[in-house]
């Protein structure tokens, strides 16, 4: 099968980067990020085509075809819900296959009040007020009917409260409070279909909307009720997922529904289920199977920096002592560098006072010598500066003296431990 072309529109949501995630090993697919604004997908993608008119802007679905003219993209799969929206509504005028579910399904996830005007009647559905006069008891919940990352969404206190908030915005969801625990299900159904499967994990913790710490849960037949629900009432096509809550009584209640990759289904990517890729295939025309190793795993996510830099250069001179082994183990962040810089054509050299016999000591740590183009062995009375040969050079090390000299004389950029993540390349690696 040849590499499909495969374009992640909006590239720079959580969203998209879960999808490069899941996708950028795989011989099959070759990926290009699209973007209307500058954000940090220019540290994800490699491919990345910038200039694109906002969705909701004349014009846009034109520019689109036209970059799947250019680029020869075989596929769009959507990252924001506004964009799976559009593409839903427009996918017969898009000259590329869409990697969506059809336009009703992904309409009535869209709004929650539609959503929850739709499965009325069923008990996992929470207590909604269409008027203020219908609220007897407080707290209740308030969120935008459309809306995503929690944005608006809030708990309300009082009729006053309410009174001010439907003023600011008449279109406000009113929903009974739910006060336990948040619970997100990732699903996948098949073309035929079927739900094949429903992953629960909880939302421990939660920023701006986004699960930042979760964790996997055991299989509940309350929720798969639930899920098998959802998916015979709506037409999913790949993953999906859903979010439920707990009322005071302990009862699950839904909260939203929808059509697409969630930015956190990684968790449920590393017990072995990698729903990007299963909806591609499903796509296609390809029938699957699904591995779900059901361990106990937590996901954790905090900011992560991604640097780039004007920096030219074709040698590495590294150190080998509290640099390349650091308190008895290797250097694994120093490692990825080093293998990064190979790939790309640059030579290495390992310029060390090491005491000792390195190449057995390269060896007790499975570092091959091939690694390197040069070992460079020198008395520790002597100056690593004059064993730098070469002017398109770092200088990696440790010591502040060593790389104090060599910046001065030399002139060339010098890094510290702590500065090699700078010098490791973010972007989707395509293999």
């Amino acid at each position: 099968m040849e590499a499909k072309k495969i374009l992640i529109f909006p590239a720079g949501t959580e969203i998209a980067f879960e999808i490069v995630n899941a996708l950028r090993f795989s011989k099959f697919v070759e990926l290009y990020g699209g973007n209307s604004v500058s954000d940090h997908s220019e540290f994800v993608f490699q491919n990345l085509i910038q200039g694109f008119p906002f969705v909701d802007e004349p014009g846009f679905l034109e520019y689109l075809n036209k970059v799947i003219e250019d680029y020869k993209i075989d596929c769009i799969y959507p990252a924001h819900d506004s964009v799976s929206v559009f593409l839903s509504t427009h996918a017969d005028e898009i000259k590329a296959q869409v990697i969506i579910t059809d336009k009703e399904t992904t309409d009535i996830c869209r709004s929650k009040s539609r959503t929850y005007e739709y499965f009325k009647g069923e008990t996992f559905i929470p207590k909604y007020f269409e008027t203020l006069e219908q609220v007897k008891t407080y707290p209740v919940f308030v969120k935008p009917t459309i809306g995503q990352g929690s944005v608006g969404a809030r708990k309300i206190s009082s009729r006053e409260d309410l009174e001010k908030a439907l003023k600011q915005d008449p279109s406000l969801v009113i929903c009974e409070y739910l006060p336990g625990m948040e619970y997100t299900i990732d699903c996948f159904t098949d073309r035929h279909g079927k739900l094949r499967i429903a992953k629960m994990r909880n939302r421990e913790r939660i920023r701006t909307g986004i699960s930042v710490r979760s964790r996997m849960m055991g299989q509940n037949e309350e929720v798969l009720n639930i899920a098998e629900i959802i998916n015979s009432k709506l037409r999913f096509k790949g993953a999906w997922f859903f979010q439920l809550k707990k009322n005071s009584d302990g009862e699950f209640r839904l909260l939203e529904i929808s059509p697409r990759i969630p930015g956190t289904m990684g968790l449920s990517r590393n017990c072995g289920i990698n729903f990007p890729m299963l909806t591609l295939f499903d796509s296609w025309g390809y029938d699957v199977d699904i591995i779900d190793n059901e361990y106990d795993i937590i996901l954790d996510r905090a900011f992560h920096s991604a640097y780039k830099m004007n920096l030219e250069y074709e040698h590495v001179y590294v150190d080998y002592d509290d640099t390349l082994i650091i308190r008895d183990k290797v250097n694994t962040t120093l490692l990825t560098f080093l293998y990064q810089a190979v790939a790309n054509g640059k030579k290495l050299h390992l310029l060390s006072k090491h005491i000792g016999d390195l190449q057995q000591d390269l060896k007790k740590y499975r570092i091959a010598e091939e690694l390197f183009d040069e070992i460079i062995v020198i008395d520790p009375k002597l100056e690593k500066i004059d064993y730098i040969k070469e002017r398109s050079a770092i200088f990696i090390d440790d010591s502040f003296a060593e790389r104090i000299k060599v910046r001065d004389v030399l002139n060339i950029a010098v890094f510290d431990v702590d500065m090699i993540e700078s010098l490791i390349d973010t972007c989707v690696l395509q293999v």
